[in-house]
Parts: structure tokens; C-alpha cells; sequence
């Protein structure tokens, strides 16, 4: 990502002129690294009307436990307002009384006293520390406040063949010797039927049968696991009944060690060739969320990982047949309501209501599916969407985007806990002259009404200002986005104030909030000061997230239109320009790399479906929506490094075709993929072996230095991306001319590529697509924005 930083270059296009850069042009990544937040507009637009001009929504990208300059940890509870519906609690923004020993609250107002502690020591040098500016970002722990460990409950896939199967229980033994050793853990598999198994027993171990065919309610998991009475009208379990399908790790590590080596492949094996192992996925996620249900209390740190190598064919959930005649659902199966599509809309509504009951516990909820074909991604999305649960997508458990990926997951952070927070509770608070119109980012609405909730605008989980997730980690970052309620401007007003808070319960059995409290200034009637306060970056993915939100319920080529009106009426309000003359077009440096964002947005699969699986649809998806502003953007226009032995040290270069030469090495980070790709001359070196020979190091070297940068971002990254390494001609080739812009095509003139450039050999710079270059869009964008903004 440092390298990437470096490439911030200007549309390649020769129309694109910068201006001159503004001196007084601000750090707008600078805030990320105090309070974890980045806006799309830095300056904001002072009314309803000037908002409604500037064409990119107005957001804030928040990552709630980012780990900040200068965090500020304080074991004591936290000063709240006590005006009417209010609850902001206090910050550096409030203003104090010294003599009164009062604190008027930014958002509504109110006049408050301070508390008799805090009375007797203020003063002006002398202040708390949620009063300092340095700490606009506090985490609170919460005193005399303590919950019980983490809970795991692994559910397994037992429908496999034996060496995928065995894969899969070698990562869960991993697993259980990285977990904390308090922590609880239950283990459930599944095939044709559903087995919630002791891990209490060493000695004779013994699993409940549930049959595959039916949901299963609460209640009914609880009879048959004798986990309440039928004489007792509240369902009271005893400990010790409990105990028998959640213990800690420590007591139960052997048991289930053993339990995973003796466990075999599920016994009712499919009649024929032609027929899909039987698979009860829906059945065994309700066993399984009816077990936590009846286990664990309301303010918990649970989460369920579901790990599963095929799709769903046997009772509630099922996405497909028994037969492998019967293919599983496309993109245009969807479309056209295909019968091999009929199974889709009835485990939508199943898998959507046991999320609901996910949601209501607090319970995160992961996906970890390693097949080939597809498994039902598409439809069981809603589950880890919105629990705030992980989704990681393989082709086999024996690769190391399945195996890194699940490990990463317990890995412990400084102080020896692991680096997640459970059952996150997230809430927002602003000030009168705007309001929240909702927020995109695997969350799920309270449904809690305020002032601070837009009444006219929602978007994404809209009208409510609380959300929860599951589960919460380091990268986690949450889309808001903001409606100016101003009719007209007021001079008075020059600040906006804007704060997030954020409990949740900390893997050491602590309840913590953390209170992050930011400030934006509006711009001047003119809007003259806005542009300097742009941030691109975080404008493309506030927009990439808002239009792959918008496409659950759109269809995608009317999305695509709405970035394009978007990005036509940003260009028109802020680029300088005669009327209908595109060669006086000007775009300031401000706006110069946000059209290239768009572009590229337009060609991913976040909005393409095409030579895209549903289940792929709904994995890149997904992922978008929760990942840091970084990650966001490498995933829609990845970064290219180029390697050779003219420049050195390796280079960033244009995500272009032109960049694909005979004699260099590019790496391309596309975040679920990076892609080593050997150029024409570096492939026949390497083919004729000259980096096994003593007088060719430096090749070796050359060799060696993409490798070692693949394998730190694989280390870093989750989830865990596939590592494709290619040449030029190779057929894996497309995981990186997909990526670049065409600017030269089998249908350019002299292309070079056979017949259509004079005969000669494939030329690795043409790309064969139909798509239209970086050039000629930016081209149309032109002619489109010098018609000045509708």
C-alpha cells in the first residue's frame, strides 16, 4: 500500500490538464491515523441545496478499533449529556465553564455539571483527558463490568472426499492450539444429518442426531439436547448440562483432538456418480444457533464458523438438486427464473431469518466454503453480512487462502488477546445542521430513532441511529452517510461536530467503549474552499459502496448510469471549462485521479456481473463493504509494480497494458488475487534455466524480489488473497490483462496481434476485450461535463 501511495498520477488522458495545486490544499489522509475516520468532503457544503451540487454523497469511512496515534485507555465510566435524547458524552469539542463548573454540549446544547471529581480539580491547565484535543479518539473500560470468554462453535462439513476432509480437520487442530485457553468451544458437523457432539466426554464420546430434512427452533434443539424441562415453564438449564457442549479449551483440547482424528466421512454416501453428496447446511446452522441460543447469554462473545465444501441440497436452505444433471443457479438463471433458480427465493427468506436470529443475540456468524463449484454463497450471504461474520472463499481447504485465512483469525495481538471485538454496538450523534441517512458495512439496524436520523434520505441501514455487529476487528471501517438539513446558509455556523460511539466486549472479558469526536468546517456561500477539502480516495469507495448496496435491490446496469451521472456532475461543478468546448476542459488536482477510480469501478466485479459466478458476485461484494479505505481501493484499481534490471529497485507503473514489456516482472496486488507476471524475454531466461547458474545471480536476485513482496502482503492481508504466477501468454495470464486498461486491442489499428496487425506473433501489450480504454472515457466524460451541471 506505501508503494501505491506513490502512484497518484492524473488520468492518462491528453485533454486532462491539472491547475495549479492549491498551497493551502489539506492532509486528507491525516485524520485516519488520530481518530480513525476519512471524509469525502473534508470542507462541507453549508446547505441542503449546495449539497445537492456537488455531486458525490457526503460520508465518513469509520474503523471503530483501528489502532490510533496516541489512544488514549481510561478505566472509568464515561460523562454523558444529560439533555433530552441526547446521550453524547463529553469531548474536546464541549465548552467549559471553569467558574460554574459546567460543560454545554455540542450537539444539543444542553448545560451540564460536571461531576463533583471532576468539579474539584478542573481548571484550564488542568484537564481530563476526554477534554484534551490529542484525544478526540478515548476508549473507555468500563469498571465492574465482566463477561465470560469467547465462545467458538465449530460446524464441519462432513460431506467431503477424504483428502479435502482431512485438510479441514488438520486447520481446526491448529486452531484449537491458538485459541485462548478460557475460551469455550463446541463442535458440530454435518452431512446428510446434523451431530451436536459432547466435547465433555473423553472416554465414550457421544453426539446428538438431528435429522437433516427440518428447521429447528430453540426449544426443540434444547429438548433433545436435555438442556431444559419440560416441568420448568422458563427452560433453566443446569451448568453442568451446559458444560457438556461448550467447555474451555483447556479441558477439552484432547477430546476434541481425538474426536477430529477418529472422525470419519459422513456415511451416507451419494447412490451414484451422478449424484451430489447429501448436505443439511440450513438444518445444521439452526442446530447450531439453537444451541448458543440456549447456552449463552445476551451479552456474549460468540461466534459460529461454518465450514463447508459443498452446496446445500437436503431441507430447509437446499440451493440446488440431488442430481449433478441439475446445475446450480447463474447470474442469467436468476434473471430469466430458470427452474434451477426455484430454490433460491425460499432459502433466501430461511437463511435471512436465521440471521435475524443471529442478530438478536449478538452472535457473528463466519462462512469459510472450499469447492470448485459454487455452495450457496449468493443465498447464505445475508448471514454473515449482516452478523458482521468473515466469508472466505477457496477452490480447496489444502490451499493457503483457506488455511492462512482461518488462522489469522485467532492470532493474538501485543498483550497476548485477540484482536477482535464481539456483540459491537456502534451509534452516532450529530450536530443540528445535519442529519445520519444510515450506514453500509456489515451492521444491522436497533431501529433506535433521534434527532440525529435523516427523515427524508436512507441508505443502506437507514432510519435508525444504532447499529450492532457481531463481531468487530482492526480493519472493520463502516460507510456513513450524512444529509445537510440547512435551508439556507448561516455564518454563525462554522463547525460541524459528529461522534461515534462504540461499545463492545473485549476478548478479555472486558466491556469497552471507545468514543471517537470529529469536527468539520462548512465552506463559504460560494463553496469557493470546498475542492481543497476532497478526498478521492474516500469519495470512490463511499460511492462503490453505496452502488454495491444499491445493486441488492437495482439492476446493475442502472447503477452503473447512476456512477456515471455522479462523476458527470462532479467533473461539471468543479472543473474549469468554456461551454461545449471539451479543450478547455481543466481539472484540478484535487479531482484528477477520482475519474480513473471511477472507471475502473465500472469495469470490476462489484458492479459486472459477466464471467462472474452469483457466489463470486456476493463474496467481492461483501468484502468491499467492511475492508479500510486502503484495501477498498486496491480492490478497485489494483496496484501494479514492475521489476527490472534497468530500474532498480521496483517501480510503480500505470495499470495500463503498455506496461506489459517483454523484459520486466510485474506484481499485481488486485487484493483477492496477486498475480507474478513474466514478460516474453524474463519467461525464455527462466525457461532456459539461468537462474540456477553462479554468473547469472542477479537474475536469480531478479527472481526473488516479487516472490519476497507476494509473500509480505499475503502474510498481512485478510482474507488470505491467491497467489497466480504467470507469464506472458500464460493462460492465467487474464488475472492481469482483466485488471489493466485496454489502450491497445485487437481492434486498434497496427495493433501487432496476428492477423490483425500484418501477420506478425501475439504481441503480450494487446489485450483482446471489447471494452473501451481509460482514453476514450475519459473523452465522453469530457463532452458530457463541459454541457455545464443540470
Amino acid at each position: 500500500l506505501k508503494r501505491y501511495d506513490k502512484l497518484q498520477a492524473p488520468c492518462s488522458c491528453n485533454q486532462v490538464r491539472a491547475r495549479g495545486g492549491d498551497e493551502r490544499a489539506m492532509d486528507v489522509r491525516l485524520p485516519e491515523q488520530v481518530t480513525g475516520t476519512r471524509f469525502s468532503w473534508n470542507v462541507w457544503p453549508s446547505t441542503k441545496l449546495d449539497a445537492g451540487k456537488i455531486g458525490v454523497p457526503l460520508g465518513c469511512l469509520y474503523t471503530p478499533l483501528k489502532q490510533t496515534d496516541g489512544l488514549q485507555l481510561v478505566e472509568y465510566e464515561p460523562i454523558i449529556c444529560k439533555g433530552l435524547g441526547c446521550g453524547a458524552i463529553l469531548n474536546p469539542y464541549c465548552f467549559v465553564d471553569f467558574k460554574s463548573k459546567s460543560w454545554v454540549c455540542p450537539f444539543c446544547q444542553q448545560r451540564n455539571v460536571l461531576p463533583p471529581l471532576y468539579a474539584e480539580h478542573i481548571t484550564e491547565t488542568n484537564l481530563p483527558a476526554e477534554l484534551l484535543q490529542a484525544c478526540s479518539n478515548i476508549e473507555y473500560i468500563i469498571p465492574q463490568v465482566m463477561t465470560q470468554p469467547p465462545v467458538f462453535l465449530l460446524v464441519l462439513d462432513i460431506a467431503l472426499i477424504e483428502e479435502e476432509l482431512d485438510q479441514a480437520k488438520d486447520s481446526l487442530q491448529q486452531s484449537l492450539a491458538m485459541m485462548p485457553q478460557n475460551a469455550l468451544v463446541g463442535f458440530v458437523t454435518f452431512g446428510a444429518m446434523c451431530y451436536v457432539h459432547e466435547v465433555s466426554a473423553s472416554t465414550m464420546p457421544r453426539s446428538f442426531a438431528f435429522r437433516g430434512s427440518k428447521e429447528y427452533t430453540v426449544q426443540q434443539v434444547a429438548y433433545q439436547l436435555g438442556l431444559s424441562t419440560n416441568n420448568d415453564p422458563r427452560g433453566t438449564m443446569s451448568t453442568h448440562a451446559a458444560r457438556r457442549f461448550l467447555l474451555p479449551v483447556v479441558d477439552c483440547e484432547f477430546t476434541l483432538n481425538s474426536l477430529l482424528d477418529d472422525l470419519p466421512r459422513d456415511s451416507f454416501l451419494p447412490s451414484g456418480p451422478e449424484r451430489r453428496p447429501l448436505r443439511c447446511t440450513g438444518a445444521a446452522l439452526s442446530v447450531a444457533l439453537g444451541l448458543l441460543q440456549a447456552i449463552c447469554p445476551q451479552q456474549s462473545s460468540v461466534r459460529l464458523m461454518c465450514i463447508l465444501g459443498g452446496p446445500c441440497n437436503v431441507g430447509p436452505g437446499m440451493v440446488v438438486g440431488e442430481e449433478l444433471a441439475e446445475t446450480i443457479r447463474s447470474h442469467l438463471d436468476l434473471q430469466k427464473e430458470k427452474p434451477n433458480a426455484r430454490y433460491t427465493k425460499p432459502a433466501l427468506k430461511f437463511y435471512s431469518s436465521l440471521a435475524s436470529r443471529a442478530v438478536s443475540c449478538g452472535f457473528a456468524v463466519d462462512l469459510f466454503a472450499c469447492s470448485l463449484d459454487q455452495v450457496g454463497l449468493y443465498e447464505m450471504k445475508v448471514i454473515p453480512d449482516t452478523t458482521a461474520g468473515y466469508m472466505v472463499m477457496s477452490d480447496s481447504f489444502s490451499m493457503h487462502v483457506f488455511k492462512d485465512s482461518f488462522r489469522k483469525i485467532f492470532e493474538p495481538d501485543e498483550a497476548g488477546y485477540l484482536q477482535l471485538g464481539f456483540n459491537a454496538k456502534l451509534e452516532v450523534f450529530t450536530s443540528r445542521e445535519f442529519k445520519c441517512c444510515g450506514a453500509v458495512g456489515g451492521l444491522s439496524s436497533l431501529g433506535k430513532n433521534s434527532a440525529s436520523v435523516a427523515a427524508e434520505t436512507e441508505i443502506g441501514q437507514g432510519k435508525t441511529c444504532q447499529w450492532i455487529a457481531g463481531s468487530l476487528d482492526r480493519n472493520t471501517t463502516v460507510a456513513f452517510y450524512f444529509d445537510i438539513c440547512n435551508p439556507q446558509h448561516n455564518p454563525q455556523v462554522k463547525q460541524s461536530f459528529l461522534q461515534f460511539q462504540t461499545s463492545y466486549l473485549h476478548p478479555s472479558g472486558r466491556k469497552r467503549m471507545r468514543v471517537t469526536t470529529v469536527s468539520c468546517r462548512y465552506a463559504n456561500a460560494q463553496m469557493t474552499d470546498i475542492q481543497q477539502g476532497f478526498d478521492q480516495e474516500a469519495a470512490a469507495v463511499l460511492v462503490a459502496r453505496y452502488a454495491v448496496s444499491k445493486c441488492e435491490k437495482e439492476d446493475p446496469m442502472a447503477v452503473m448510469s447512476w456512477v456515471d451521472r455522479i462523476l458527470i456532475k462532479l467533473m461539471a461543478q468543479f472543473a474549469d471549462y468554456r461551454k461545449d468546448d471539451s479543450s478547455s476542459f481543466r481539472l484540478g488536482a484535487e479531482f484528477s485521479i477520482y475519474p480513473q477510480f471511477m472507471y475502473h469501478l465500472r469495469r470490476s466485479n462489484f458492479l459486472q456481473t459477466f464471467n462472474a459466478s452469483p457466489d463470486e458476485t456476493a463474496y467481492y461484494r461483501m468484502i468491499i463493504l467492511r475492508e479500510s479505505t486502503m484495501n477498498s481501493i486496491v480492490m478497485i484499481q489494483p496496484a501494479l509494480l514492475q521489476y527490472s534490471f534497468e530500474e532498480g529497485p521496483p517501480q510503480p507503473v500505470l495499470l495500463d497494458v503498455a506496461s506489459l514489456k517483454p523484459n520486466v516482472i510485474l506484481l499485481l496486488d488486485a487484493f483477492f488475487h496477486i498475480v507474478v507476471w513474466r514478460g516474453e524475454t524474463i519467461q525464455a531466461w527462466y525457461d532456459a534455466g539461468y537462474q540456477e547458474k553462479e554468473e547469472y545471480a542477479n537474475f536469480k536476485a531478479l527472481l526473488m524480489r516479487p516472490a519476497e513482496d507476494a509473500k509480505q502482503i499475503l502474510g498481512e492481508r485478510f482474507p488470505v488473497p491467491k497467489l497466480v504466477q504467470t507469464n506472458a501468454g500464460g493462460s492465467q495470464a487474464r488475472f492481469l490483462t482483466s485488471k489493466v486498461n485496454p489502450s491497445q486491442t485487437h481492434n486498434s489499428q497496427a495493433a501487432g496481434y496476428g492477423e490483425y496487425g500484418g501477420g506478425g506473433a501475439p504481441d503480450s501489450t494487446v489485450v483482446i476485450t471489447d471494452d473501451v480504454s481509460l482514453k476514450v472515457f475519459m473523452e465522453h466524460l469530457i463532452k458530457k461535463a463541459v454541457k455545464g451541471p443540470n
